[in-house]
């Protein structure tokens, strides 16, 4: 059941995806949704179930908070050493972007999308009410990573086909996830580091890359509106499947 499920979430990152190619001559309004989605799922969905499952505090801080600010460095070192790798061998850069960072950002997209298919495989070892909540969570939010994956890879200047290939590897992740749980389970501990770490990395993303390249030529309304709907869109999510 957890399997069959987790189709579903591959159905719904590509459908994700193929939304994110089809309105590229909006492409501001395209990264302000985007923005506000990776905002929405870090700051509803990713931190709060980090907190919960990640353990106490470290020197006064959750760790959860402690990893995720380990995250937002570490994405922003990895962004910067690339750059300057890039540019001592004379590479190319795509508005002042690295190709390779878009591919590392869509792996790490790819990894959690893994976690997604394991938590909806944990959920339903617990039980067949607990599996169908997780997995509408799941499903409906495969959307915003569908969209997030193509949206940000091709932002750092990646051809079409990289994109869709990393697309589709995010589809597919979800259901390499559910199926690893008839094997194994992973420790809730290490689970909440996890999500704490890689809700840091995604807020970076948002917060220093994709939101102002979305208002930096574009600085409209419609953006801003975008942002908004693609946060409230996963508060939604996030309530319905409470």
């Amino acid at each position: 059941m957890a399997v069959f499920v987790a189709l579903g979430a591959f159905l719904m990152t590509l459908v994700g995806g193929w939304t994110a190619g089809r309105v590229t001559d909006r492409r501001h309004l395209v990264l302000g949704l985007a923005g506000g989605l990776m905002l929405g799922v870090v700051g509803l969905d990713l931190l709060p179930e980090a907190l919960e499952a990640a353990g106490g505090p470290v020197f006064g801080v959750p760790a959860a908070l402690l990893l995720a600010v380990a995250g937002f460095l570490c994405a922003h070192v990895v962004e910067r050493l690339l750059a300057l790798r890039q540019a001592a061998h004379g590479g190319e850069e795509h508005d002042g972007r690295v190709p390779e960072v878009g591919l590392t950002a869509a792996a790490a997209m790819v990894g959690h999308s893994v976690m997604d298919g394991v938590a909806i495989g944990a959920a339903f070892q617990v039980g067949g009410g607990m599996g169908a909540a997780v997995a509408l969570a799941v499903i409906a939010h495969d959307f915003a990573d569908g969209f997030n994956t193509y949206t940000i890879t091709k932002l750092y200047g990646n051809a079409r086909r990289r994109a869709v290939a990393m697309l589709f590897a995010d589809a597919v992740a979800p259901v390499v996830g559910a199926a690893s749980t008839l094997l194994f389970t992973i420790p809730e501990q290490l689970l909440g580091g996890y999500l704490g770490f890689f809700g840091g990395a995604l807020l970076y993303l948002a917060a220093a890359e994709i939101l102002p390249e979305a208002h930096h030529d574009h600085p409209a309304r419609s953006t801003l509106l975008c942002t908004v709907a693609g946060a409230g869109f996963i508060w939604l999510v996030v309530g319905l499947a409470e």
